[in-house]
């Protein structure tokens, strides 16, 4: 991983535009090719970003860019899509690269554990004639929490999560990246099952052709029947 401040603008242009004007922030480069653009507050969000597949080259600022003082740009290039990442580089405070190596991957809470394997164990919640092939599919990126087949005999993959957020949509997303680019497996689709799901998530789903699951955690293990409620 490669971490730099910066004094920098940024400028995205595709499916959206958007401008961060002139001011320090933290450039992150991670080693699946995604580019991040983070400032000392919004928690954990980026301000604006690339994710992978997409292609990052550096070269000396000319131009405008050159004129306004930058030293450097960096353009970042989707390769699903026209949309491109530049960042104008006034002055580079910091400039690390660290290894992190092989990560172990999300060490699952009890709940999202339980609810994968009921739900593994009760695939028709999916939709009628899916089938499981495994449980923690491996992936380059780590496993898929289920890799099932529908009643068409094509590939879904499934991310669990107790509390479905845009996070989860996006991790679901670089599954499916991967997943697709397997002649064996594509065309692959995805479902993202919680046991709530935010709205912010849905749209974000809806926007990348993923389908929304709600999971009834008391139901699906038996402590609740869902048909005796009055609402």
């Amino acid at each position: 991983m490669r971490l730099v401040i910066a004094r920098c603008s940024v400028d995205y242009v595709g499916r959206l535009t958007a401008h961060l004007p002139l001011a320090t922030r933290l450039l992150m480069v991670k080693a699946d090719g995604s580019v991040l653009v983070h400032s000392d507050g919004g928690s954990y969000k980026p301000l604006n970003w690339m994710s992978p597949p997409c292609a990052l080259t550096t070269s000396p600022a000319e131009g405008p860019a050159a004129e306004a003082g930058a030293v450097e740009t960096w353009r970042v290039v989707s390769a699903k899509t026209d949309d491109v990442l530049v960042v104008a580089v006034h002055e580079v405070l910091s400039d690390t690269t660290v290894d992190l190596g092989v990560d172990p991957g999300l060490v699952k809470d009890g709940v999202e554990a339980h609810l994968q394997r009921l739900l593994a164990e009760q695939i028709e919640h999916l939709g009628t004639g899916h089938v499981l092939v495994r449980r923690e599919y491996p992936t380059a990126i780590g496993p898929v929490d289920i890799l099932c087949r529908d009643a068409g005999g094509l590939s879904v993959a499934v991310e669990i999560k107790r509390r479905g957020d845009i996070d989860g949509v996006e991790q679901l997303t670089r599954y499916l990246e991967l997943l697709n680019r397997d002649p064996l497996l594509a065309p692959v689709t995805g479902v993202f099952a919680a046991q709530e799901i935010k709205p912010q998530a849905r749209v974000l789903a809806a926007d990348r052709g993923i389908r929304c699951v709600v999971l009834d955690y008391d139901a699906m293990r038996g402590v609740d029947d869902p048909t005796t409620r009055l609402f």
